[in-house]
């Protein structure tokens, strides 16, 4: 297909955004599971993997330079590229674990190797994250942004859990099937086709925007506007704090959920097989996470952000809790598996509101770095709390750490009163509601 072609976005946005979730849901989520699953101690893997969320911190210092050097189509195109080349490298890293090191536990050697490729794959994820966005923003008119905002959370979402559900599950039943630790090699190596396939396909259909060139400001002076637009903005301190605040108890348990489900109930844990986490998490986790993003894109769409935050906050914050009863209780596979299924849905349908946030307040000649720097600012917000549950989840057990985890997650609803005081953020919704577009027209 010639790039002058007219291309409908349902061509390309589905396939972008499910190729942005996936390095990320894989490094920072997948990444405990293989650790716990070869024998690593929770206070290693959530510490060392916390790591992890750093270049998704740092990509706001040099997303400007993805704004002033080649197209945000050329840069994506190479990061997906990249990111194949990284998924084959730990494929090879643990089928030498697993030949070399079979019988033994805890082997560092792998673990430092193996952390420092998934390292470099968040840094080239962080940067793919950066050019996909900055080219949505390019690509599509302001009308179709609305429209395919909800689609694109969707894919978004579906990838994640397609990755931390399906993928684990297929890796849990060739483990059965007497693959050992080569099961996980399997998935990285489906890791790498996928985003060979994928860079491939976007090659031939992605439109090359007439707005997609290298800004004319000279690197220093684009990375220093960047910033100064950004933090001089009306209300930013209320900006920054609903940003780091909002998703606190999602932080907390990102790293030990995972850990809690997998882990032998001799360690207090609930002790599922990988073959059931997977299936729970990528089949009724995956239907709630659609309907979870349909019904807070309709919501959004039909009442706007400032009706919808308050009921979509207290939704975040419930699953939490949900673990905090499982922890005491221990039940069953079911009730695991419908508690597990809400917190889904209760995620995708509260978490479009972050992810509008972030967009509404990503304006003017830098949105890209704009919103680069918004989703820094939420992976330190994710960064640290993560790192610090490893430990509290030791010291204190499952018990007790999933119900000051809950406790603290309150905070979401300290912050979120913050967003009535953000004036442009009403004067953007209206913008972008009064461009909405039917589905008719978003061919």
């Amino acid at each position: 297909m010639q790039k002058n072609t007219p291309v409908t976005p349902w061509a390309y946005i589905p396939t972008l955004y499910f190729l942005e979730g996936m390095p990320y849901i894989i490094i920072n989520a997948v990444s405990p599971v293989l650790y716990a699953n070869l024998g690593y101690s929770n206070t290693q893997i959530a510490f060392w993997t916390g790591w992890l969320y750093l270049p998704w911190i740092l990509k706001m210092f040099w997303s400007p330079l993805l704004d002033a050097r080649s197209t945000k189509r050329r840069w994506l195109l190479g990061t997906q590229s990249a990111l194949a080349a990284m998924f084959l490298l730990l494929a090879a890293l643990n089928t030498w674990n697993a030949f070399c090191h079979a019988q033994e536990l805890n082997n560092l050697t792998f673990f430092s190797l193996s952390l420092f490729g998934l390292l470099a794959g968040a840094f080239v994820s962080a940067t793919q994250d950066i050019a996909i966005d900055g080219y949505y923003l390019l690509a599509l008119t302001p009308a179709r942004q609305s429209y395919f905002v909800g689609i694109r959370t969707i894919f978004y979402r579906l990838s994640m859990i397609f990755g931390s559900g399906i993928l684990v599950a297929a890796t849990g039943a060739l483990g059965k099937a007497g693959l050992g630790a080569h099961n996980w090699s399997c998935l990285f190596l489906f890791l790498v086709l996928l985003f060979a396939a994928g860079a491939l396909w976007h090659r031939f259909i992605l439109p090359c925007p007439r707005q997609d060139v290298a800004a004319q400001t000279p690197v220093q002076n684009a990375w220093g506007d960047a910033f100064k637009t950004y933090f001089s903005q009306a209300n930013i301190v209320y900006i920054l704090l609903f940003i780091l605040l909002y998703r606190l108890g999602d932080a907390l348990l990102e790293k030990i959920v995972p850990l809690f489900l997998i882990k032998p109930q001799s360690e207090g844990a609930l002790g599922l097989s990988l073959h059931a986490y997977g299936i729970i998490k990528g089949t009724l986790g995956l239907g709630a996470v659609i309907a979870g993003n349909l019904a807070g894109g309709w919501m959004l769409g039909r009442y706007g952000f400032k009706k919808c935050i308050w009921p979509f906050a207290v939704i975040l914050i419930l699953p939490n809790f949900f673990y905090a009863y499982m922890a005491w209780v221990k039940p069953g596979v079911s009730t695991a598996a419908v508690l597990i299924t809400l917190e889904h849905f209760g995620n995708g349908l509260a978490l479009m509101a972050f992810n509008v946030f972030i967009m509404y307040v990503s304006t003017g000649k830098y949105k890209t770095s704009h919103y680069a720097i918004s989703t820094g600012i939420m992976a330190l917000g994710m960064m640290v709390p993560s790192m610090l549950s490893g430990w509290m989840q030791t010291r204190f057990g499952y018990e007790v750490f999933f119900l000051a985890a809950s406790l603290l997650s309150l905070i979401t609803l300290a912050v979120v009163p913050l967003t009535g005081k953000i004036k442009t953020l009403e004067e953007t919704e209206k913008h972008f509601r009064s461009r909405s577009i039917g589905l008719q027209d978003a061919d």
